[in-house]
């Protein structure tokens, strides 16, 4: 006696052995013994053998028409033999039993189970809309196929052009248009990102990068809603100062300016002013809500995106010719020894008479030019002729500040590496096209003027996080426990040594028009100014406010992605540098080992970190000609070969200084996608920290 039985939603068949009440012992055709129970037994049958009914009954399932076999079934529930003998006849047949068991089974949308071997048929309108829904998956399915075979043609339909960021960084893997990448890719072993380059999905390198980026992080636009800019408080003092600030020629957001009152007196006051949106922009309110969305200016070469609308910025930019809304921090030197004898914070409007702009002036304001009063220079402006005297004792006092922060930090600050400027031709603070012509210029760090400004803003950053300190008021820190290797800057609620700039605090507050978190110390550093003592009663942000906790949380995030997109920009006009000028060789110097036996190297004329291949058993610093290979503009990568070695390699050391900070974020490698064509898919068809403000 032979028995068709159910076991874990499979139909198997097998000689029966020995049977009880509740179960029975059957051999299958394998050799193998298994235990059944009773009620999962459905038919018994002497012939044929087990391998063949199931045969047959495969093969008249095969023949039943579901729709016919829905007519014929009863509207209670039934048993397959009794639809069996409805649809065929009185006398059906074993196999024609068992292929109406089988049938019934696979088709759950026409015949709802009722217990072992019985089921029930579905309402109409039920069926209906399963089988409506059937026909959409087979669409669907037919859809993915066709989009499929037209980017393994090399063809790019709309929908998956339209969905192509989406796909590659952010996908729904359910979504047709990601399953379609995934199977011409499979099908073409093609990666997706060079299936969908070939396919024409991608019209422009620049637009590619620009409009992942808004993907990832502006995915409603860069636009402003229509605001009215808050006007600041009516009764603000004027300050008896002209002061003037310190930028390149692109800054609009003009955050800080400096005054000097005193010299040849003996006692000197610096003003260190910076611009107030905090005086009248409210917490909570509609325009801290754009400000908090954002969280920073965006930069990258020749645009930005900024924190603020421009209404907000115009207002409270510290534009030359007019008296503007100010934190000031003044701060009282003996003229002689540069000792800091005290500090005061007032809130009030201060005339800026002019905007230098240092890419205009450094040929002028040099170290010899600011210590040496008969060095003169033709052209000079006049308001920097004028200011020459108070410029010349900001670089003394700038040089005396970071002596005495170098004392603490243990060891001087690294100005070896130049700074670069981008310039793109005729694009006037336009979006770019990525077709502008480039241009790339050099700038030593730590120039004369860049050093004042950067003092000028340690002495206001450290000092006012000292003060909020020490009146309980909380604000958001930047920190550095060590200098050791790998102790990073942190960011926090607690006045912490930053061990990297060499001063007990470091509170960022200098650039409240371009960065929410000095924006947000901005508010309590005025609450500060206004009720001292009592000030941590009336600070917008309270001792351990979670708020606080939230914006350092995705100020990281977003002031991490704004900066990897700027130099990942950066790096992209260097390329084109490079096309544009028909560059096929560059000196470069050796930094260390690279992926794949590769080596890194710097380039010296042009902002370019890159492997190379033949610099192995080089040491660091070693200098090189180097070969360049193909640009990727999509990638950002380039190789290069050594041609030869430039250095004398006796005198070449292992202890060469080459600094490789951030070395690792200058190397592109191939974009991270998240299309996973290997992945199973069942529903598938076949810096230590720049203290410059």
């Amino acid at each position: 006696m032979h028995a068709l039985f159910e076991e874990a939603g499979k139909f198997m068949a097998g000689r029966i052995l020995s049977e009880a009440d509740t179960s029975a012992q059957v051999e299958l055709d394998s050799g193998k013994r298994v235990k059944v129970k009773a009620a999962n037994i459905l038919l018994k049958f002497e012939k044929p053998a087990p391998a063949e009914l199931i045969a047959q009954a495969q093969a008249v399932a095969e023949t039943i028409e579901l729709d016919l076999a829905w007519e014929f079934a009863p509207e209670d529930d039934f048993g397959f033999a009794d639809l069996a003998r409805d649809y065929f006849s009185e006398n059906a047949t074993l196999a024609q039993q068992a292929g109406a068991l089988f049938r019934l089974y696979e088709a759950p949308h026409y015949f709802r189970r009722a217990g072992k071997g019985r089921f029930k048929k579905a309402p109409a309108e039920i069926l209906q809309q399963a089988l409506a829904a059937i026909e959409k998956k087979k669409a669907l399915l037919a859809q993915i196929d066709e989009w499929a075979a037209a980017l393994g043609r090399g063809e790019c339909p709309q929908p998956i052009r339209d969905q192509l960021y989406k796909i590659l960084f952010k996908p729904d893997k359910n979504a047709p248009e990601y399953k379609a990448v995934v199977e011409a890719s499979r099908a073409t072993h093609t990666a997706p990102l060079d299936l969908l380059q070939k396919a024409g999905a991608i019209d422009s390198a620049y637009q590619f990068h620009w409009k992942r980026f808004l993907f990832e992080n502006f995915p409603k636009g860069t636009g402003f809603p229509a605001l009215a800019a808050p006007q600041p408080p009516a009764d603000l003092p004027l300050a008896p100062v002209q002061a003037y600030s310190i930028d390149d020629s692109q800054t609009t957001e003009i955050d800080d300016a400096l005054s000097v009152q005193g010299l040849g007196t003996g006692t000197v006051v610096l003003g260190i002013h910076i611009a107030a949106p905090g005086l009248a922009i409210q917490p909570g309110s509609a325009i801290d809500q754009l400000g908090r969305a954002r969280l920073s200016t965006v930069y990258m070469p020749g645009y930005k995106i900024t924190m603020l609308p421009d209404e907000v910025v115009q207002i409270y930019t510290l534009d030359e010719g007019r008296a503007n809304p100010a934190v000031s921090l003044y701060v009282t030197l003996n003229e002689a020894t540069l000792e800091i004898t005290g500090t005061e914070t007032r809130l009030e409007r201060v005339p800026v008479e002019v905007n230098f702009r240092h890419d205009q002036l450094d040929h002028i304001v040099t170290e010899q030019w600011l210590t040496d009063p008969s060095i003169q220079h033709e052209n000079t402006p006049q308001a920097l002729q004028d200011k020459r005297e108070q410029l010349s004792f900001l670089y003394r006092l700038a040089l005396h500040l970071k002596a005495q922060r170098e004392v603490v930090r243990g060891k001087p600050e690294n100005f070896n590496r130049p700074d670069y400027n981008f310039r793109l031709l005729g694009n006037q603070g336009a979006e770019p096209t990525g077709h502008e012509q480039v241009q790339i210029s050099v700038r030593q760090r730590g120039a004369p003027l860049d050093l004042i400004v950067a003092e000028a803003a340690i002495v206001a950053n450290s000092t006012w996080g000292s003060w909020l300190a020490e009146l309980g008021v909380p604000g958001i820190y930047r920190s550095q426990a060590s200098m050791a290797p790998g102790v990073k800057v942190r960011m926090g609620t607690k006045a912490l040594p930053h061990a990297g700039i060499g001063v007990k605090a470091y509170s960022w507050a200098t650039s409240p028009l371009r960065r929410y978190t000095d924006l947000v110390n901005q508010w309590q550093i005025i609450a500060c100014a206004r009720h001292g003592a009592t000030a941590a009663l009336a600070a917008p942000f309270k001792p351990k406010d979670a708020d606080l906790f939230s914006i350092i949380s995705s100020f990281d995030a977003a002031y991490s992605a704004y900066n990897g997109y700027q130099a990942g920009m950066e790096r992209f006009w260097t390329l084109k540098y490079i096309e544009q000028n028909h560059i096929t060789e560059l000196t470069a110097a050796v930094i260390k080992e690279g992926p794949g036996g590769s080596f890194l190297v710097r380039a010296d004329d042009i902002p370019l970190v890159f492997p190379v291949l033949g610099a192995q058993n080089l040491p660091r610093g070693a200098r090189l000609k180097v070969r360049l290979g193909e640009v990727d503009e999509i990638t950002l990568d380039i190789h290069g070969t050594v041609v030869e070695r430039l250095d004398d390699p006796n005198d070449a050391s292992d202890d060469a200084v080459v600094d490789d900070e951030g070395d690792e974020d200058a190397v592109a490698g191939p974009i991270a996608i998240a299309v996973d064509v290997n992945e199973a898919d069942s529903t598938a068809p076949a810096n230590a920290d720049n203290p410059t403000p």
